[in-house]
């Protein structure tokens, strides 16, 4: 495997997720095929084969998509580094079971909420005296335009950056947190939406 440690690479990484129970019970299998085990190539038909720099067969863990792909990245966000990780798939390749997994089932859960946990554990063993704000937003990028899922009536929202070049919204809606339950209740808010 390789190091997954540079703050300023860019990885691109394949996870094939496990059958649902729908596919299971319609006997569905996989369409793509892994060369070898623990390789980093996905073999789509017999002669199509594509290379990451990671990849995830089915049998894979969240934990182990987690500490593998996000926690360096985390890591170096918590160092003062941007980081960005996206999930990018056809409807029903498991972007969500990816990102979110199942909240509240610590075998399950994606992402996202080990993000949350990781960013409030490095914030609660800091110095006390310090102060943090946190805010979040919840937003998806659906055929090249932006929509605020806090606020249904901001949609086709722009990028910007600010003066020291760090990318945001411009007008997406920001609710401050001061736990991960809080972040889970605003993420349960925009999945509402």
């Amino acid at each position: 495997l390789r190091s997954f440690q540079m703050a300023e690479s860019i990885k691109v990484v394949c996870r094939c997720r496990p059958l649902n129970e729908n596919e299971k019970s319609k006997a569905d299998g996989y369409c793509v095929s892994f060369p070898g085990d623990g390789s980093n190539l996905v073999r789509l038909e017999k002669d199509k084969t594509f290379a990451f720099d990671h990849v995830f067969q089915p049998k894979a863990q969240q934990a182990d998509i987690y500490n593998t792909v996000a926690k360096p990245i985390v890591a170096d966000v918590l160092n003062g580094y941007n980081g960005t990780i996206f999930a990018y798939g056809q409807t029903a390749s498991g972007k969500t079971f990816t990102m979110e997994g199942v909240l509240g089932e610590p075998m399950l859960q994606g992402i996202i909420p080990r993000i949350v946990h990781d960013i409030f554990n490095h914030i609660y063993n800091m110095d006390e005296n310090l102060e943090f704000h946190i805010k979040v937003s919840y937003f998806e990028i659906y055929l090249d335009k932006i929509r605020d899922l806090l606020d249904v009536s901001k949609n086709n929202l722009s990028v910007h950056e600010d003066k020291d070049r760090v990318p945001y919204v411009k007008g997406a809606t920001e609710r401050f947190v001061s736990t991960p339950d809080e972040v889970f209740d605003v993420i349960d808010e925009g999945k509402a939406n």
